[in-house]
């Protein structure tokens, strides 16, 4: 069963902290910032608001304490999903996390 894992507690040899904050305060425009230790490599992005298939953002490399802008301009805010997918250093996993505004 999955869990939130609490601020002081450690992952587990397989998890890892969601290092993403977002900042939604213009809804249209959320801030991303890379809240985590390590820098996020290969970033990409997925827009999916009903259209087929979902836009694709790359962005490359987030060293952290990084944001970025996502200009969801042109989307249907109430049906739209982003979908984060990364990976770490020395780590041949690719992580994704998924949220809406």
């Amino acid at each position: 069963m999955l869990r939130a894992i609490g601020p002081t507690e450690s992952p587990a040899p397989d998890a890892h902290r969601v290092p993403w904050h977002v900042d939604r305060e213009d809804p249209a425009h959320p801030l991303l910032t890379n809240e985590g230790a390590q820098a996020a490599q290969y970033v990409r992005l997925y827009v999916a608001d009903g259209r087929e298939p979902p836009d694709v953002e790359t962005w490359g490399r987030l060293q952290p304490g990084e944001s970025r802008e996502l200009c969801l301009c042109g989307c249907e805010l109430d049906d739209t999903t982003v979908t984060v997918a990364w990976f770490l250093p020395d780590d041949d996993r690719e992580w994704a996390w998924s949220f809406v505004v």
